[in-house]
């Protein structure tokens, strides 16, 4: 049986206002890649496979954690946000939000629209996206014993989304939810894709650590 397990690449430059300017580890993010790598060898370290997105930020993550010999595969890379964020607004009046109370209630909108094709001129379309996430997971399903894949929250919400069967709406919940440098657990049993673990963070859970529990 293969498992794979999915990690959330930690905090990246959240004070960006385009795809390459966000995609690179702050400090915190580096530290929280630094304590799940350390949590991991210190309980089950070993993987068959460790694969990547391609993005600076999720590749620096599992350097950062230990697991510097990675494969990259381009379809563990995140949806394109800011390309989303520019459409949504152009196209329906939807400006970017400004804080975290206004980010819950704009990601479902937006995540709408693109699902429901009501947004034009984007690189990916919902149904690509979808496709790639599910044809990853697929393949790696097959590469037999643990997987180790740092990638983004996104891409973990459309994994969950695959394995639970949910709806538009319930996935941007569950996107809202991913925590930076978060672990997530998925395994094939009878053909099916079954969640064994979601947004855990136990490197993260000493109070002298809660600073470091970040979303963005």
């Amino acid at each position: 049986m293969t498992e794979i397990i999915l990690v959330r690449h930690g905090q990246a430059n959240s004070h960006a206002s385009d795809e390459a300017g966000y995609d690179r580890l702050s400090a915190l993010g580096v530290q929280q890649a630094e304590w799940l790598g350390a949590h991991l060898r210190a309980t089950n370290p070993h993987f068959e496979h460790v694969v990547t997105g391609t993005l600076n930020r999720q590749k620096g993550t599992a350097e950062a954690m230990g697991y510097a010999g990675y494969e990259s595969d381009a379809r563990l890379d995140e949806l394109s946000y800011f390309a989303l964020a520019q459409a949504v607004e152009a196209q329906h009046g939807i400006p970017a939000p400004k804080d975290a109370t206004e980010f819950a209630r704009y990601l479902p909108q937006v995540i709408t629209h693109w699902a429901e094709g009501g947004l034009s001129g984007l690189p990916e379309t919902f149904d690509a996206f979808t496709a790639r996430v599910a044809s990853v997971i697929d393949d790696l399903n097959g590469a037999g014993g643990r997987v180790l894949v740092v990638t983004s929250g996104g891409v973990i919400g459309m994994v969950m989304r695959h394995a639970l069967h949910l709806g538009i709406p319930g996935l941007s919940k569950v996107m809202l939810q991913v925590m930076n440098s978060s672990l997530h657990r998925v395994h094939h049993v009878h053909e099916m894709l079954m969640v064994g673990a979601f947004n855990t963070t136990p490197h993260l859970d000493t109070p002298e650590r809660a600073h470091a529990r970040t979303f963005i």
